[in-house]
């Protein structure tokens, strides 16, 4: 293998880092606001229903087929074309980012749910008897639980969602994925090219996996008590 290559292609490839974590970003911020937004939904029959179908809809189909039904298919229906969302919606950066969000979301409202499920109904009871009011009790007693139950699944969740942002180069979009894709056509050198991307990746993976495990330990330490010892 090329040593200089090799450097020429991790600097190359390195500039598209910031578009990738853009989407990662913005992609887990928009997919837990909704999976907030579905999980309060299924406390009424009618909403259970739509965020439940929502959830088999997004969970039950490839997110490559979701980014490109949104950025190929709403373009074929002409009240789109015509509305105002268009200016956005014809862009593959808002495209890709929104159907990102919607499949995260999915994936988080299960997790979240999951962490609901495990507060204990007789804190949210001592909270109401205290004089707390339903939002109080939401948000002092039920997401602070349900977020630290939730967390060890939803950290595989956030590293999927970075590996899920390489599916953004299929639209024309120069993230890192993007960029070796490009450098692949005009070098045909794919495995240097393709074993730069996957260091970075992983190297990415790692940090976010010991920032996750951080998280944890300042969550919950009485689970981490024993092994410290």
């Amino acid at each position: 293998m090329d040593g200089d290559f090799i450097l020429r292609m991790f600097g190359q490839i390195l500039t598209g880092l910031p578009l990738t974590l853009n989407f990662w970003v913005l992609s887990l911020a928009g997919g837990g606001i909704l999976a907030l937004i579905l999980n309060l939904m299924r406390t009424t029959r009618i909403g259970n229903a739509v965020a439940a179908s929502y959830i088999f809809v997004f969970r039950g189909t490839p997110l490559l087929i979701q980014i490109f039904m949104i950025y190929y298919g709403l373009a074929g229906f002409g009240f789109i074309r015509q509305s105002v969302l268009w200016p956005f919606l014809r862009e593959p950066y808002w495209c890709a980012l929104l159907a990102l969000i919607l499949n995260d979301a999915a994936y988080t409202a299960e997790i979240l749910r999951g962490g609901l499920k495990a507060v204990p109904s007789g804190l949210v009871e001592a909270g109401r008897v205290g004089g707390m009011t339903r939002g109080m009790v939401l948000r002092r007693i039920t997401l602070p639980i349900a977020i630290r139950q939730a967390l060890p699944a939803y950290s595989n969740e956030i590293i999927s969602m970075l590996k899920a942002t390489a599916l953004v180069s299929t639209i024309t979009l120069m993230d890192m994925t993007g960029i070796a894709r490009a450098a692949m056509s005009e070098t045909w050198r794919a495995v240097e090219i393709l074993l730069c991307a996957a260091v970075i990746y992983l190297v990415v993976s790692l940090i976010v996996t010991r920032l996750t495990a951080l998280v944890e330990r300042r969550l919950s330490p009485w689970q981490f008590a024993g092994s410290a010892a």
